[in-house]
């Protein structure tokens, strides 16, 4: 398979479970909410990651993508709500139109780049590859490790931000003898 298809399916795959759990009024926060993500990231690594650059021009651009996607995770935190539903009590999440967008321009643009990598500035990108000892792989790298480490902060921090909800009122709690 080409780099360019593994991209393009990542890209796919980290929209799709990210707009499918999230999109909503009151998104319950359980459990598979948590886990079905961080499955995706577990898959996606060793399925499209060979040999990550450890050196290099090739390390510092996968360091830069998974700054990216950490800085992407935080702003999709930022525009999500967590809180607890009014009727069940149990924590659920609000997320709209300026998350689904921050979601589909990130990701629309690292598919942008990996279709243009391939068809519109291939040349040049050679040439900045090699004068900078950078392989393809490196580049593809850095694009999978910036998603992965958006959907894992954004899944954490929601994980983190339910779990430190105040307790509804009406909830009782046991008394110690």
């Amino acid at each position: 398979m080409s780099q360019l298809a593994q991209a393009m399916i990542v890209n796919a795959a980290v929209l799709a479970a990210v707009l499918h759990t999230d999109l909503g009024r009151a998104r319950k926060i359980g459990p598979m909410r948590i886990l079905r993500p961080l499955a995706v990231s577990a898959g996606i690594i060793p399925l499209f990651v060979d040999r990550p650059v450890t050196h290099g021009t090739g390390l510092t651009l996968e360091l830069v993508g998974i700054v990216a996607g950490l800085l992407g995770g935080l702003a999709a935190l930022l525009l999500m709500d967590v809180h607890r539903s009014p009727e069940t009590g149990r924590p659920v999440s609000r997320a709209g139109l300026p998350y689904a967008g921050l979601w589909i321009v990130v990701i629309g643009a690292r598919a942008a780049f990996s279709y243009g990598s391939a068809h519109w500035f291939s040349a040049s990108l050679t040439r900045w590859c090699i004068a900078h000892q950078v392989t393809a792989a490196a580049i593809t790298d850095a694009l999978i490790f910036m998603a992965v480490a958006m959907l894992l902060v954004r899944t954490v921090g929601l994980a983190i931000r339910a779990a430190r909800l105040p307790v509804p009122a009406t909830a009782t709690v046991p008394q110690v003898a």
